[in-house]
């Protein structure tokens, strides 16, 4: 059972509007919490019964280098977190406050926007590499941003169990950074070069016939169902609350959907928690 959620990240990457998004979800959100009120506020949590689940919006400024010290010694006691990071490019992160006319809360110990950019970056660093949910918000809008987080936390009881996103993607538009696990299908027979198969997608029975036809698919598939059998029980020991595993091809379209599917639907014969995105499908 999840104690509660953390969500930690950049400045200017979402984290607000992450917690505005829970809170009409039904959650009890405190936002801007100082880091050090951290334990103290999830102490509380577990006593409270039949309480709204609690999420924790924390990290600003120059309080974000005690995010990961306050979570590592709450993880020591025996709490559960999950811990989602809002991250974007640092091109982004300048420009959202150049139009929002915001100053950074670094900027006082720093030349410029660039530079808090960077120092806060560097001091979220192991909150970033530990976290379980990794949402990068460069090319995101706030309505692609909520839509992330209700595929995250909808209908989400905390139970006991990984969570797994399933996504397909493009390789030719960048891999999702983040993913936990990269598989490469670009091995695999195109159907794009087969001209009535081109205008379909891997959501199609056509496109998915063809790419199981040829014996290197179903040999790539169970030792990917293999690896997820190792994987999972491992990472529910670790704590890890959601895993992300991301199926690229060339465009994203075809290959990578259909066994993105596949994988999909195998997983949730299982019983296991699982949610898809495709994200390049429509480019």
């Amino acid at each position: 059972m999840v104690d509660l959620v953390v969500i930690a990240g950049m400045s200017g990457a979402g984290r607000t509007q992450v917690g505005k998004t829970l809170e009409d979800l039904g959650w009890f959100v405190i936002d801007n919490l100082p880091s050090e009120l951290i334990p103290k506020v999830a102490e509380l949590a577990r006593f409270q019964e039949d309480a709204a689940p609690l999420a924790l919006v924390v990290g600003t400024g120059a309080d974000a280098a005690l995010v990961a010290t306050e979570l590592e010694r709450l993880r020591a006691g025996g709490t559960t977190i999950r811990t989602v990071f809002l991250d974007a490019s640092t091109p982004t992160l300048v420009r959202r406050y150049g139009e929002s006319k915001r100053r950074h809360p670094l900027l006082s110990s720093s030349d410029s926007i660039d530079g808090a950019v960077e120092q806060e970056r560097e001091l979220l660093g192991e909150v970033r590499g530990s976290a379980d949910v990794l949402i990068d918000t460069t090319d995101l809008n706030v309505h692609d941003l909520r839509a992330r987080v209700h595929d995250l936390f909808a209908g989400d009881d905390g139970a006991g169990t990984t969570q797994v996103t399933v996504t397909s993607f493009g390789f030719k538009h960048g891999v999702p950074p983040d993913a936990d696990l990269v598989l490469d299908c670009r091995f695999l027979p195109n159907p794009y070069w087969v001209e009535e198969l081109r205008p379909l997608s891997g959501r199609d029975a056509e496109i998915q016939a063809y790419v199981h036809s040829f014996p290197v698919t179903d040999r790539f598939v169970e030792q990917v169902q293999q690896l997820l059998d190792l994987l999972l029980p491992a990472y529910l020991a670790e704590g890890k609350a959601v895993l992300t595993v991301a199926f690229g091809c060339t465009g994203g379209r075809h290959r990578s959907v259909a066994i993105a599917e596949q994988l999909a639907s195998w997983l949730l014969e299982r019983g296991v928690p699982t949610r898809v995105r495709h994200r390049d499908v429509d480019r």
